[in-house]
């Protein structure tokens, strides 16, 4: 269990910027690990907007304390950020990876990735009263209300790792591919499998190219129109 403890490179909760944000959050907060975690829970997931179009194949876009920095990425930092969070407070945690269909998108969205199956989609494993326990705080309430999707919730006891339904009742989300858990980032095996799905994104010397704008500005002007 101790290596779901350890900070890394990516796991990186021993950086002064991050340490001090993790305390600002606890502030008050019982000394609870259940309703601490809850508490960075919302945290990351509420303020640290998703946005896949920032997605970065360099090593350094991976870690909690980038996300952080930034204040907006996509589902593998996010998550990587609230397993820092927890090993800083003695909660082991772990990176889970998974393909999804549906996942939250729009049309241009998938119109730039070719296809409605989303690879390396993360969440993280939290062991919590004995048992390893799913979070995936990867959509911020914003995103969710504009596309008329109830946020995830997290109680700490559950696993929350999709919205199945838009409040609507149309089928939203399925888990296709399970690539299994880790106890830090498989750099490159998330890159290479990024890679070998949207090889289109990526130039011939192998670099992806930046898209401007935001999944929120996406259905923002789906919503309103141009």
């Amino acid at each position: 269990m101790e290596r779901y403890l350890q900070p890394t490179a990516f796991f990186d909760y021993h950086q002064p910027q991050l340490k001090a944000w993790i305390d600002a959050q606890l502030e008050g907060v019982p000394e609870d690990p259940v309703e601490q975690i809850k508490v960075l829970y919302l945290a990351v997931r509420d303020s640290i907007h998703y946005n896949p179009y920032v997605f970065d194949t360099h090593p350094d876009t991976f870690s909690a304390s980038h996300a952080l920095a930034c204040g907006e990425t996509y589902c593998i930092p996010k998550a990587v950020l609230l397993g820092a969070a927890a090993r800083s407070i003695g909660i082991p945690s772990r990176l889970g990876l998974a393909d999804v269909r549906n996942h939250l998108s729009s049309p241009k969205l998938i119109e730039w990735l070719r296809s409605d199956i989303f690879r390396m989609h993360g969440f993280i494993e939290l062991y919590l009263n004995g048992r390893w326990v799913k979070a995936t705080p990867a959509f911020n309430r914003q995103l969710c209300e504009l596309m008329k999707v109830e946020p995830l919730a997290f109680d700490g006891v559950h696993d929350s790792v999709f919205q199945e339904y838009t409040e609507s009742g149309e089928a939203h989300m399925e888990y296709v591919n399970n690539h299994g858990v880790f106890d830090d980032v498989p750099h490159a095996f998330i890159v290479d499998g990024v890679r070998a799905a949207y090889g289109h994104l990526f130039s011939s010397e192998g670099a992806l190219p930046t898209r401007s704008g935001s999944l929120e500005d996406d259905v923002a002007t789906q919503t309103t129109g141009p």
